[in-house]
């Protein structure tokens, strides 16, 4: 077996590969996934020298632990969190070199949810429709990661390249979500739109790949009727039963029985993914 591999000693809460995802694909059924924080994973790949899409490790909360077969420049960035090689603490947000054999570790997050851990060359797991993602819903791309696992790396590609200032946003104190109104906002009454906009909701502990869940007053719905399924798009805010806003990110549904009261403006997603729970959300209508 070649050498060019990682062995995963401790796989954490949820860690996943990630890239830039395979867009294109919904007419098949297959959702976009991809880094939820994709400006987060451009970020690690430049600071190791991979092409901006290469696939890095997603970790959710807990981070993860893992032994390189050969010395590769790891960076790791995202949510911050202390960095520890054979149990000496190293850089967040920079590249470093790991030795074979020896143990990187990616502790929990300090601030905001999910980290990006990139190494040199990338992870080489076998492309699925083009892409490394893992799917959480689909289950295509590599399942996520569990203790003892070997994944391949590629190749490097370029030398290890330098941030010009932070390396990373932080989290949102509050969560700020820029959204058009719409599809399915006239199956909702004037008091649920004026709620949407101006009620005091957060992030539930419920929330995942597929969607931010949000806690705070329902949505009342003027239309009683069954919704046929119609296509679903990164960012839809779906109103389930329950009459709480779901926002759907990368690993969701192409298609839902559940009216969409708006979407969110795609850049405002990666603050959704770090937003811890309990983080204020407000939904902002723009035109």
């Amino acid at each position: 077996m070649t050498d060019r591999a990682l062995a995963v000693v401790r796989a954490g809460a949820l860690t996943t590969v990630q890239d830039l995802g395979r867009p294109g694909y919904a007419h098949l059924g297959v959702p976009r996934s991809g880094a939820l924080d994709p400006a987060a994973l451009r970020l690690v790949n430049r600071l190791v020298g991979n092409p901006r899409d290469a696939a890095v490790l997603e970790t959710t909360l807990t981070g993860c632990a893992v032994r390189p077969r050969s010395a590769v420049t790891v960076a790791v960035g995202g949510a911050p969190c202390p960095v520890r090689v054979e149990g000496r603490p190293v850089a967040w947000g920079a590249p470093v070199r790991v030795g074979a054999g020896q143990l990187l570790e990616v502790g929990g997050a300090v601030r905001g949810v999910r980290s990006y851990v990139a190494f040199a060359g990338g992870v080489a797991a076998d492309p699925v429709l083009g892409s490394r993602s893992t799917d959480l819903l689909s289950g295509l791309g590599p399942p996520p990661l569990a203790d003892g696992v070997v994944l391949p790396l590629g190749l490097p590609a370029g030398p290890a390249g330098r941030l010009d200032g932070s390396p990373w946003p932080g989290p949102p104190a509050e969560l700020v979500l820029r959204v058009r109104l719409g599809p399915r906002d006239d199956w909702f009454t004037d008091t649920a739109l004026r709620t949407l906009s101006t009620g005091a909701y957060r992030v539930s502990a419920a929330s995942n790949r597929i969607g931010l869940r949000t806690e705070g007053p329902p949505l009342e719905r003027s239309v009683r009727a069954e919704l046929p399924s119609e296509g679903m798009v990164l960012g839809a805010v779906q109103v389930p039963p329950d009459g709480r806003p779901v926002v759907f990110l990368a690993d969701h549904p192409t298609t839902g029985g559940y009216p969409v009261v708006a979407v969110v403006r795609e850049p405002d997603l990666a603050a959704a993914a770090q937003a811890v729970p309990g983080t204020p959300v407000r939904f902002v209508p723009v035109r």
